[in-house]
């Protein structure tokens, strides 16, 4: 059984609106236009009802620290590395511009393993966010937890290969090249203070990144921006990613996507077809 069973079922809330000033922030940030119907896109419930905590209540990485007291959301599981590992997002219908937002979170499960680096803490967090009261995304995201790496641990994931992405195959492609202009933007509008993100010395020496890291969900969000370009506005009904190897700042990115109704596939890979992050989805 794990040690942090006390925290399985612990809940938060947090309250927002969607306001045009961060969406248009958003849009801008990803160099696209808004929806025809004003709407906000699909993957902007990422930049709401975010933890606010105290510059003071950071920790060494940048993250909010965790404390065994009743005020914690998340257990303090000691494991210094933390990743998004996964999400399974449900859009039930689309978030109007101007709408209250609340979002209920409850921890679901926390389950302990070994992996091939060491000690692994899964915690798993359900999301239910509510617009204008009505049940608008819901949403499963895992949390990985991970022990510290070893000063001599090879920098991840390693250079590109000789390969080569290949999109032979995929009905729609895009190659991008994330800049640190891009992730810094990111960073600001999820109120993401992870150092791997824009301390790129930290990312190297105490994580063991070979650069600055691109955020899962910025990588899921272009996933979701090319459903967009490929279907339309507001494409999805569900949609499941599952990140597989770390994005590196300002190295190629391929997006690729195939399929349609009900059995979409998706996925990001780097220069040499090295796979970032897996995903699958349906209308």
């Amino acid at each position: 059984m794990s040690a942090w069973q006390d925290w399985i079922g612990r809940t938060e809330s947090r309250s927002d609106s969607v306001d045009p000033a961060p969406l248009t922030r958003w849009l801008a940030t990803l160099d696209r236009d808004p929806t025809a119907d004003g709407t906000a896109p699909q993957g902007f419930h990422w930049c709401l009802a975010l933890p606010d905590a105290p510059t003071a209540a950071l920790g060494a990485d940048g993250h909010p620290r965790r404390e065994a007291s009743p005020d914690s959301f998340l257990p303090p599981i000691p494991l210094p590395r933390r990743m998004w590992a996964s999400s399974k997002v449900e859009f039930l219908y689309p978030l109007p511009v101007g709408a209250a937002i609340e979002r209920r979170s409850r921890i679901a499960s926390i389950a302990e393993k070994q992996g091939g680096t060491g000690a692994l803490v899964f915690v798993e967090v359900a999301h239910e966010t509510l617009a204008a009261g009505a049940l608008a995304v819901r949403e499963t995201q895992a949390i990985v937890f991970r022990e510290a790496a070893g000063p001599d641990a090879p920098l991840a994931p390693p250079p590109p290969g000789e390969g080569r992405f290949d999109a032979a195959g995929w009905d729609a492609h895009r190659e991008i090249c994330p800049s640190e202009a891009l992730l810094f933007r990111y960073s600001a509008l999820t109120f993401n203070s992870h150092r791997i993100h824009y301390d790129r010395p930290y990312a190297q020496e105490e994580e063991r990144y070979r650069g600055l890291v691109v955020h899962g969900p910025l990588t899921a969000t272009l996933l979701l921006d090319l459903a967009r370009r490929h279907f339309g506005d507001q494409p999805l009904a569900r949609f499941a990613f599952r990140g597989l190897s770390p994005a590196i700042c300002g190295e190629p990115l391929h997006l690729a996507l195939r399929g349609d109704d009900d059995a979409i596939e998706l996925g990001a890979f780097a220069s040499d077809g090295r796979a970032v992050m897996s995903a699958t989805a349906g209308q």
